[in-house]
């Protein structure tokens, strides 16, 4: 209609203009014919200059020339919002349309648009996620306003306008645009890429981190040769083939995704809110900052509010002394008058229920529930029994029979619903009021009964929370009729109960208010007085005539008054919204009961009839007018209707409530120059609880109008809402109280909840009661103005309290609503109510989405309604969410039901088919971002063994102790000629094929012999010296032991290599081929099947083939042995390289000497006990680290017997490795966690069948989970949970730990105490604290001690920055000193400074001479009770997590595991979890378990668990198929592999997020 205003347009061109505008929204007429029509009509009128009309402020080039081609191009952005327009109230539009146009000028803010997989956007195109160019056109014609606001029409707008205010909404690419733009996104992803191609994103420089030989990222592999060699090659990148763009370091950043962050990060940038002063301690150092009340915020200035008197309720002689009272006369009297009549859904009247019939039907009723139910001496129900009335909304006559029935049968009707299913919504909690109000008997009637979903025996199945029920059919055919001697006890009005109306509660329970006979009466005295009903008057019903208003005026006070009801159903109203207004036409009605909701939907559907007059209504009663935005309906309703014979003094807005009954209404006046109330009201005073009349500021208002003065006979008052009943001052909102005979007495059977509702005494402001009689709360907020009128400003259920300032869910929901409504999201379709998240509430926006809109447009029209509240509200939105049409749950009368709603947005199973966050927007109260504090420097005093008043935190295993016959050797290739010589039949190793059979073995002998033939082969065919590299290319097995023993026979330095993939070479080859070129392998050692699969086609695609060093085959190995086996002279020279890529995608090889090879297996032998007779269980990859050394070392320096179970086995059959550790009766085992979990989750269903099998794991006494990492306590737990049947004792599981710089520090080993389980409190972590706590307490977290100190070691625990000691129980890095220590990193280049950092620290206080190896890992020290083998107090190592991979966040040390188990918890189809940051946001990747359908529930329910737990916003999140997080072999998740997919745009995510 702004076009239609603001135009000086003649009055048949705008009526013209309507009439074609219905057409179109009828679809009586194409968008084509419409346009045509249209410019024809309007063509002459418009302003020729490009300028006139517009923003003088918008620059000049940016205007385009409105023609009749812009405006109707323009116009088609919106025509379907048309006919929605004569509702919205025009001030709220121009409101919304100016606070958009605001926030436009004001600054740009960006809202990247997320990202769906194809299968989930239903039409859209992929070309989409460019940013949008085109219109989401404002709601008015911006070309020919007035006053014109800028809008979409004027020129296109660049890339980062786009970005800034995609909201804003409007980025029209129309051909006149000024050619300083770029439309669209073209341009924009390659500006962005010279953006980023200039910002370096550098890893954070940590000290601990091994040096990355190559600069590696998955994709994009470089490896840096000396001088003169070739160029760097380039693997396949990790997730398919993407091109790449590479930022100044070697980040992959693919265009999309990376653009998308850049914008999400350039608009986080820009301050939001001013930022708070003061913070709270919560707990103890958290600061959570709390909202100090703003110093200027407004402040009630006026004086204290009187209560307010209704009329006198003037009693006239013939009213009746009760309502059943009325019912006899009338009945008896003028038995042929018409009390009610029906309408069928063709709106011909079904039947006319007269005085006569009611009266004795409702007696026949009556008298067979008292007697004919149970037995004469035992009836079923008795005079004040409360019974349950359930009629559809069609069939009003038989629900007032009924009704009446109970009434003279002095029963207490409670009218309900009725269930259509077994699990309605919200269907259950009306069954808890049943129940307690101690319902047995449910009246109905036939048609009803019969609908009732029955059980296959034809009974009526008990619902979901519903008490036992006797179904009673009310129709007369099967009744019996009274005697003639019976007669119905009728009274004056007492105060016994006469009915109780149910409630449903913000939370969704529902209450059940007790409303007394005198009360019944006195209230429709009190309407007949206020509304002047007079006896035989024709009133039209359309609301629900079971409850409220429809109750009142339907069915209680037109039968003390005589009067006629028209009922309309629901049913008719949805096929004829107009039929109301044809009733009243035809019956000449004098009163209409209505919603504005009828009023809108007639206002839709009325085209120019000409046969409505409405001149015979003098009363239009509108049941919610006191909610905020019912005003615009009036209005528009009477600007309609007005020409209709509408009389503007008809209109008669009401506020009710369960609670109070009427508590206000508008009376008809016969004066129409008197015009009624208005308040423009600030919404910023309003949040803020005070009145303030705007003036100045157009935009945040809200307009209300009066409901009238307090009903006769009562008193009104207002209190504040919180608190003690204190009464406000003048120009203050709070709750209306009510003090009168006529509302409710108690909610039935809650007497606490009951006091505080119907009990309530209002004090002054000196604390004095202000009357001696109670008043009861109406659950209404507003005020009492000029003249005794009340105005309601919203509903206490609707109160939304958010950073202290009130906001109420009806405001919310009428700004969303005036945004471009009609074309995105169906009106009345949405709900808004709050969530807690981190001590404050979080307003959530639900609507339903028309299923005919496309991403970019709903996306616009959310990005627009953020801002919309944003300017308006001065609120932040926390997540605005739309779903599919007819999916949020439903009241029975169609409307929302709020709470279950809620309750399915918190559970995650709302499924939304789009989704914005904006947790930065709106999260203010975040925690201080934590200064660093200086630590103790080596000044604090330092006595002893005491750093700042603590022990300082060092420990070591136990002493190696003595030598052995095998301890004499001091290389273990000499320990294997002497096993070869001294026990030459003792079978070494025993490995298992996946049928658990043994696949092969090696005793001391063959295994020599073999050796000896590999090292030939190496000096004839490989032509190797001393010293020369060789890499060992081996599938898990018995070939790699040998090929290991060979190279030590050599003098060749051997370094093992996971070999390629067959399935998957493209991604595993490359990393082969940079470890042989890394640790410069002079050839390559390799089964014959590698052999060709090097060969083979796939390989040359990967990786250039020509390059490799040469390749020996050792199938075919020479006849002869060796002339002379090689003795290295000095222990300190190199055994082997260990190279492993570690989890942040760094490849790093250590050192490793004969020295401290021999005394690695030595510790290893003593800390497990290891001897000959022994058998070992492993189950492990022997490629690197511990599991290496236990593979191929252990069993040749200790003479045990290994059982090899290569793990990639396990996945044929799970059971494997536990059945050989059952047979072959072993007592110790490793493995590592992904065994376990594979375990866990492969057998956790077959425990039994185990059994049956005689799987037995009594007999372990150690099962260790070699690992680099803290230990997965959850894992442990259930996988000792699990197999505790199968006899696993609970001790028996643990862990070691290693790193790169000693691969092995802890180990449980067999004597020493079980290990122990600390609490640590999460938060103080962050800061680099150990703070012990309580198992369960809120933000605990349990650390498991890593295993025993292995012998020869030595761990002390120092600062990471100042290097100085730390005291016991304090979180440094851990720094260990030890003989089996690498002795360095094998780099290409030689980093000394690194080197030395890492290999050779001293402290820089205390203890400075000892030279130290740096872990590069968080963790703590701490002496326990329990005491070791020595006798000596047990010190316990728990580790907390790799520096590397520490997440620097608003000052505090996160740990992505933290995290990632926190949001694994949240929902039950998130099954894996991975997080990183990119440029200080947190990225947090979830795979779904479950349908695609579910993933855009995960996004809420992850950012808040993030928020809550761990304080701090989630910037993205990325839902991705199962298996999609890289997990290396170690089962340990390559975050940075990860990252590198991500942002290389290779995951094929199915959704992505990106919260604002």
């Amino acid at each position: 209609m702004a076009d239609r205003d603001t135009l000086p347009l003649p009055l048949e061109v705008r009526d013209r203009l309507a009439e074609l505008e219905l057409e179109l929204s009828e679809g009586d007429i194409t968008q084509k014919g419409y346009e045509k029509k249209r410019s024809k009509l309007i063509g002459a009128f418009l302003p020729k200059a490009p300028g006139k009309g517009m923003d003088p402020s918008v620059p000049h080039e940016r205007r385009t020339p409105v023609t009749p081609g812009s405006s109707s191009r323009y116009h088609r952005r919106r025509s379907s919002g048309s006919r929605d327009e004569r509702y919205r109230s025009d001030v709220h539009t121009e409101a919304v349309q100016a606070a958009l146009a605001k926030q436009k000028e004001r600054g740009k803010m960006a809202v990247p648009m997320p990202s769906k997989r194809r299968s989930l956007v239903v039409q859209s195109s992929m070309d989409a996620y460019t940013p949008p160019d085109t219109s989401s056109g404002s709601e008015e014609e911006g070309s020919m306003q007035g006053e014109g606001t800028p809008t979409s029409s004027q020129g296109s707008i660049n890339m980062e306008n786009w970005i800034s205010r995609a909201i804003h909404g409007s980025t029209t690419s129309s051909t006149t645009s000024s050619s300083s733009t770029q439309s669209g996104g073209s341009g924009a992803a390659s500006r962005l890429a010279d953006v980023m191609g200039q910002t370096h994103l550098g890893k954070s420089e940590n000290h601990s981190t091994p040096p990355d030989v190559t600069s590696y990222t998955t994709d994009s592999i470089q490896v840096e040769r000396p001088q003169g060699s070739t160029t760097a090659s380039r693997a396949t990148p990790k997730y398919g083939n993407a091109e790449l763009m590479e930022t100044g370091d070697g980040v992959p950043v693919g265009g999309r995704v990376s653009a998308k962050i850049q914008q999400l990060v350039n608009t986080l940038k820009r301050p939001k809110r001013p930022p708070l002063r003061e913070f709270f301690v919560d707990d103890f150092e958290e600061l959570l900052e709390v909202q100090q009340p703003d110093p200027n915020q407004p402040k009630a200035e006026g004086a204290q509010m009187l209560a307010m008197r209704g009329e006198q309720l003037g009693v006239v002689t013939n009213w009746p002394p009760s309502l059943e009272a009325a019912l006899q006369r009338w009945g008896t009297i003028s038995p042929k008058a018409p009390c009610l009549t029906t309408m069928d859904t063709n709106g011909k009247p079904l039947y006319i229920l007269t005085y006569g019939k009611l009266w004795v039907r409702s007696m026949k009723v009556a008298y067979n529930i008292l007697h004919k139910l149970g037995s004469k001496q035992e009836p079923m129900v008795r005079p004040g029994d409360r019974v349950a009335l359930v009629f559809p909304n069609n069939d009003p006559a038989a629900f007032m029979v009924a009704f009446y029935g109970c009434l003279l049968a002095e029963l207490v009707p409670v009218p309900i619903e009725v269930p259509l299913t077994r699990k309605d919504a919200g269907s259950q909690q009306i069954g808890f009021l049943l129940g307690s109000c101690g319902v047995t008997v449910a009246l109905t009637s036939d048609a009803c009964h019969k609908g009732l979903p029955k059980s296959t025996t034809g009974e009526i199945p008990q619902f979901k929370g519903w008490p036992k029920l006797l179904w009673f059919v009310t129709e007369s055919k099967h009744l019996s009729k009274p005697p003639r001697d019976w007669f119905p006890h009728i009274k004056d009005a007492n105060n016994d109960t006469a009915y109780i109306e149910y409630k449903t509660c913000k939370d969704g329970s529902v209450l059940g208010v007790t409303v007394m006979r005198i009360a019944l009466l006195t209230h429709c005295q009190a309407l007949t007085q206020s509304c002047g009903y007079t006896e035989a008057e024709t009133i039209v019903n359309v609301l629900d005539f079971k409850k409220d208003v429809g109750l009142w005026h339907g069915i209680l006070t037109s039968v003390m008054n005589m009067m006629h009801v028209i009922s309309i159903p629901y049913s008719l109203m949805k096929v004829n919204p107009l039929s109301w207004i044809q009733k009243v036409c035809q019956y000449k009605a004098k009163v209409a009961c209505v919603k504005s909701r009828d009023m809108h939907w007639a206002l839709v559907a009325h085209k120019d009839q000409r046969d409505i007059n409405l001149s015979s209504l003098r009363m239009l009663v509108v049941a919610d007018g006191s909610n905020p935005w019912s005003i615009s309906s009036c209005d528009a309703f009477l600007n309609v209707f007005q020409s209709k014979g509408l009389k503007p003094e008809v209109i008669c807005p009401c506020a009710s409530s369960p609670e109070a009954l009427t508590v206000a209404i508008r009376r008809p006046t016969d004066d129409s120059n008197q015009p009624p109330g208005r308040g423009v009201l600030s919404m910023q005073g309003l949040s803020h609880g005070v009145i303030r009349v705007d003036s100045e500021e157009k935009l945040s208002v809200l307009t209300l109008q009066d409901v009238g003065t307090a009903m006769p006979g009562a008193l009104v008052c207002v209190v504040k809402p919180d608190g003690v009943p204190q009464l406000c001052k003048t120009d203050e909102i709070g709750e209306l109280c009510v003090c009168s005979v006529a509302t409710g007495t108690s909610y039935y059977g809650l007497s606490g909840m009951t006091k505080n509702t119907f009990e309530v005494f209002p004090m002054n402001s000196v604390g004095a009661p202000i009357s001696e009689y109670p008043f009861t709360r109406t659950g209404l907020l507003g005020f009492v103005g000029p003249g005794g009128l009340c105005f309601i400003a919203g509903k206490m259920d609707g109160l939304m309290v958010v950073g202290g300032r009130r906001h109420n869910a009806d405001d919310i929901v009428a700004t969303a609503l005036a945004v471009e409504p009609m074309k995105f999201v169906y009106r009345g379709r949405i709900a808004v109510f709050s969530i807690t998240v981190l001590h404050d509430e979080r307003i959530v926006v639900v609507a339903e989405q028309r299923p005919d809109s496309t991403e970019e447009d709903s996306f616009q029209w959310m990005s627009r309604v953020l801002q919309a509240i944003d300017g308006i509200h001065q609120v932040g939105v926390y997540c605005l969410a739309l779903v599919p049409s007819n999916t949020l749950p439903k009241t029975p009368l169609g409307g929302i039901h709020l709470s279950e709603s809620k309750q399915l947005f918190l559970e995650g199973s709302l499924h939304p088919c789009n989704v914005l966050m904006c947790p930065h927007t709106c999260v203010t109260n975040l925690p201080k971002p934590r200064q660093k504090q200086p630590e103790i420097g080596p000044a604090s005093v330092m006595v002893g063994n005491l750093v700042s008043g603590k022990r300082i935190a060092q420990a070591s295993g136990r002493d190696l102790g003595q030598m052995e016959d095998n301890d004499q050797f001091l290389f273990l290739s000499e320990v294997l000629q002497w096993r070869a010589q001294t026990t030459p039949d003792h079978v070494l190793y025993t490995l298992l094929n996946s049928r658990g059979t043994i696949a092969s073995s090696l005793s001391c002998v063959q295994l020599h012999k073999r050796a000896e033939k590999i090292a030939t082969m190496l000096a004839e065919r490989g032509h190797l010296q001393d010293g020369d590299h060789v890499a060992l290319v081996y599938p898990p097995g018995i070939d790699l032991i040998a090929a290991f023993y060979g190279c030590l026979y050599a003098g060749c330095v051997p370094i093992t290599v996971r070999p390629p993939h067959p399935q998957n070479i493209a991604t595993t080859l490359p990393t082969v081929k940079m470890i042989v070129e890394v640790s410069r392998s002079a050839c390559m050692m390799t089964t014959a099947v590698i052999c060709k699969l090097l060969r083979s086609k796939e390989a040359s695609a990967a990786v250039d083939v020509r390059t490799w060093p040469p390749v020996l085959d050792t199938d075919d190995l020479p006849k002869k042995k060796p002339p002379l086996l090689y003795k290295p002279s000095n222990p300190d020279t190199l055994a082997y390289l260990d190279f492993s890529v570690s989890t942040t995608g760094m490849l790093a090889g250590v050192k490793m000497s004969h020295t401290a090879t021999s005394a690695f297996c030595r510790s290893i032998k003593l800390q497990c006990e290891l001897y000959p007779s022994r058998e070992v269980a492993i189950c492990l990859d022997p490629y690197c680290g511990l599991g290496f050394v236990i593979w191929c070392l252990c069993s040749v320096y200790s003479g045990h017997q290994s059982i090899l179970i290569p793990p990639s086995e396990l996945e044929v059959n799970p059971a494997l490795w536990l059945l050989a550790v059952s047979q072959y009766k072993v007592r110790d085992t490793f493995c590592s966690y992904s065994v376990m979990e594979l375990c866990t989750k492969g057998l956790g269903l077959q425990t039994e069948s185990l059994k049956s099998r005689g799987l037995d794991l009594s007999r372990v006494r150690t099962c260790v989970v070699v690992a680099e990492e803290r230990p997965r306590i959850a894992l442990t737990q259930s996988f000792s949970k699990l197999f505790k049947d199968l006899g696993l004792h609970p001790r028996a599981v643990s862990t070691s730990f290693g790193c790169r710089v000693n691969l092995a520090i802890c180990l449980q080993g067999t004597s020493g105490p079980d290990p122990t389980t600390v609490y640590v409190d999460m938060r103080a972590l962050r800061h680099d604290r150990v703070r012990l706590v309580e198992r369960g307490s809120p933000h605990s977290l349990p650390l498991m001690e890593s295993g025993k100190i292995l012998p020869g070691v030595r761990i002390i625990i120092a600062n990471p920055e100042t290097k100085g000691p730390l005291g016991d129980s304090h979180l440094g890095e851990i720094w260990v000193c030890s003989g089996h220590n690498a002795s360095g990193y094998f780099t290409v280049y030689g980093d000394e400074a690194l080197q030395s950092d890492h290999f050779n620290s001293r402290l820089s206080f205390g203890d400075t001479q000892t030279i130290w190896a740096r872990t590069g890992y968080l963790g703590f020290l701490r002496r326990t009770e329990l005491t070791d083998a020595s006798g000596e107090r047990h010190d316990a190592l728990y580790v907390v997590g790799a520096l590397d991979e520490a997440m620097e966040l608003r000052g505090m040390r996160y740990h992505p595991i933290d995290i990632e188990t926190s949001v694994i918890r949240t929902h039950k189809s998130i099954t894996e979890c991975a997080v990183f940051t990119w440029t200080n946001l947190l990225v947090v990747v979830v795979e779904l378990d479950g349908s695609e359908q579910e993933a855009l529930d995960l996004v809420p329910l992850v950012t808040n668990v993030v928020l809550e737990e761990h304080y701090l916003i989630v910037g993205v999140v990325v839902v991705v198929d199962i298996g999609v997080i890289p997990i290396n072999s170690r089962g340990e998740k390559q975050r940075m592999h990860l990252r590198d997919g991500f942002l290389a745009d290779q995951l094929d995510p199915i959704y992505v997020a990106y919260n604002m």
